[in-house]
């Protein structure tokens, strides 16, 4: 048996993004890190793709 799994590389990101993304927009009361750390946990990205999500989603944009 090979080591597939059920999802492809990268999948997991792109879902993190995605709903990162639309919890913006649903939860305006909440800041950026604040939801950062909730998809961050819950999709349970390694230390690599925390300080990637971090470094580019976490700044205001004005």
């Amino acid at each position: 048996m090979g080591q597939y799994s059920i999802n492809p590389p990268g999948d997991k990101m792109k879902k993190a993004i995605k709903e990162f993304s639309e919890l913006l927009l649903e939860s305006q009361e909440k800041n950026r890190w604040q939801l950062l750390q909730q998809v961050e946990l819950k999709y349970d990205l390694s230390p690599q793709e925390c300080e990637f999500l971090n470094s580019h989603f976490s700044q205001e944009n004005s």
